[in-house]
């Protein structure tokens, strides 16, 4: 089958390995100059290692485990530690694996098959569901038709909005922001993961390889703001900062002054009531993204390339079939990956100075028993 695949991210290039492997023909279509590779990094949970194994990465990504958040540590605003960050809060067992962005991206690179061509600065313009195929125009002002359009381009995807309908429609904002910068060389000598919270925000600093991120959550109502202005997202979350002084916040801000990278959005979930339309399906984020408090995005995009592979394959002359069964088997995963978001949110980004209160009793509390 020859496949479109929108966005080069983690779903996208799970998605190519599992397609690639049953032998599919795929192109790979990434609006960006690149890969990103920044961030915090990711968790491989549950049944995921199962999919990572089959997919043949298990043994690079066992090798390449970072086990940052395992000793994550919660400070004060003097830097002194209240408690450790229990692992029963951000693992599901021992199995799970954490790992940095660009080892990730490294090795499902190295896992692509021979028949996967990857396309960098361009995107879909428009969709053309002809029925037994799929018209596509591309920026560049390319023309192709495909068997099967795949929408893996996050949370905001271009491909969702094109067939399904505007992203106000599925998305469900769950009052929190989340900013991201890197931390300049040298700044931070600490080599330890600490967290640091008061109503409403949470600030994190944590090394990453060779590196220093700064991440940053804050509750707030909706903001309206330009996606692609990256000075008014600074200030947006400078103004979160203002007046705070105490413990590396200053490093902080200067990180998000300095970063050219530097990395805001809002912190949702994705709602769909089907996850196909046609020849057109969505796979991650695009399709049901279970924000990054849930800590299960990466495995819950590689469990959906997964089970959309098996499906494909367990009914090849039968694409409504197969896709059915697709969002079938997937659904349950998504309804118990976003039900862990509010969790996280409470955890991190407690809303009260009771609350607050109560979550630092609660941890010094366990690391006592």
């Amino acid at each position: 089958m020859k496949t479109l695949i929108s966005g080069a991210g983690f779903a996208g290039l799970s998605t190519a390995i599992n397609l690639s492997r049953a032998g599919h023909d795929i192109t790979i279509v990434e609006r960006a100059p690149y890969i990103r590779d920044t961030g915090a990094p990711l968790d491989i949970r549950g049944k995921a290692i199962t999919v990572a194994e089959a997919m043949g990465i298990l043994p690079a990504l066992e090798a390449s485990r970072a086990g940052l958040s395992e000793n994550m540590t919660i400070v004060d605003a003097n830097g002194s530690e209240i408690a450790p960050l229990p692992g029963d809060d951000v693992s599901d067992s021992v199995d799970d694996i954490e790992i940095e962005r660009p080892d990730l991206v490294q090795i499902m690179l190295e896992h692509l098959g021979e028949n996967v061509d990857v396309i960098y600065n361009d995107s879909i313009e428009t969709i053309d569901d002809r029925g037994k195929s799929v018209g596509v125009e591309f920026v560049s002002g390319r023309r192709e038709s495909f068997d099967l359009v795949v929408g893996a381009d996050g949370v905001h995807s271009l491909t969702r909005r094109l067939v399904f309908g505007p992203e106000t429609q599925f998305r469900q904002f769950l009052g929190m922001y989340i900013a991201l910068a890197r931390v300049p060389s040298g700044t931070v000598s600490d080599r330890h993961a600490k967290t640091y919270s008061w109503p409403d925000h949470m600030v994190s600093m944590a090394p990453y390889g060779g590196h220093v991120t700064a991440a940053m959550y804050f509750r707030q109502e909706w903001l309206d703001y330009d996606y692609h202005d990256p000075s008014a997202q600074k200030q947006l979350a400078l103004e979160e900062l203002a007046g705070h002084d105490e413990w590396l916040i200053p490093i902080v801000r200067n990180a998000i002054e300095a970063d050219p990278d530097f990395y805001f959005d809002s912190v949702n979930q994705v709602h769909m009531d089907t996850y196909h339309r046609g020849r057109v399906v969505l796979v991650g984020d695009a399709g049901y993204c279970p924000s990054p408090l849930s800590g299960r995005g990466l495995s819950l995009a590689m469990l959906g390339a997964s089970h959309l592979a098996q499906a494909l394959s367990d009914y090849p002359w039968e694409l409504e079939r197969a896709l059915n069964t697709y969002e079938t088997v997937q659904r349950p995963h998504v309804v118990r990956a976003q039900d862990t978001a509010a969790d996280g949110g409470d955890l991190l980004v407690p809303a009260t100075q009771e609350e607050l209160d109560k979550r630092n009793a609660r941890l010094r509390a366990a690391q006592s028993a």
